[in-house]
């Protein structure tokens, strides 16, 4: 569940750019009739319309997803508000400039700082923060934890360098497909393979 709460923003943006990439005529009309005010000149184009309707619509998810968790006086997770000002800065930029890139931008820079987050955090502060996500649910050795630790920081870097390429080698439509399913399963591969690992060390820790 908490999976899908995270995944929110992105499904609802796939959406509406799918919507809007079937309809873009509508999806101009309420780019200008809702967002003149934050749109530079206060006209889209009509084939930047639907990502900056989709981008607009993640950004409110976003604040709707922080909202809850507030009123719910349940803890908003530190990467939830790194995530929420992320995609406010780089997609009102698209959104003010009529320009995709910078929301294509958005996922590497948010692995990135994730990744950087790992292993800043391990360096300078000898916090391991994949351990102290995980050790209630697991326990390992000192050494595995700063491994495990290393993936994943490499991990969100491939992640990163991926992005970019899939956002600069094809279209924006592949590149909103491959930022739900793509991400998604590679994601979940990740996680299996960890889970595999893990449990094999585990049976045979040398």
């Amino acid at each position: 569940m908490k999976f899908l709460f995270d995944l929110f923003p992105v499904i609802l943006f796939f959406g509406v750019f799918k919507w809007g990439e079937g309809n873009p005529a509508a999806a101009q009309s309420v780019v200008q009739e809702d967002l003149a005010g934050i749109v530079s000149g206060g006209v889209a184009a009509l084939d930047q319309a639907p990502i900056m309707l989709a981008t607009a619509v993640a950004i409110l998810a976003t604040l709707g997803q922080i909202g809850y968790l507030l009123l719910r006086r349940k803890k908003v997770d530190g990467m939830l508000w790194v995530s929420l000002a992320i995609i406010t800065v780089f997609g009102g930029a698209t959104i003010y400039f009529h320009n995709e890139t910078f929301i294509k931008w958005k996922p590497t820079v948010l692995y990135w700082i994730f990744g950087a987050a790992l292993l800043i955090s391990q360096a300078l502060f000898r916090k391991n923060l994949i351990r102290l996500m995980m050790e209630k649910q697991i326990m390992l050795p000192d050494p595995l934890w700063q491994r495990l630790n290393l993936v994943w920081a490499g991990f969100f870097a491939v992640m990163g360098v991926l992005n970019l390429y899939v956002a600069y080698s094809f279209s924006t439509a592949i590149w909103v497909n491959f930022k739900l399913f793509g991400f998604t399963g590679l994601m979940f591969a990740f996680i299996i393979a960890q889970s595999m690992f893990l449990s094999k060390h585990i049976k045979d820790p040398s």
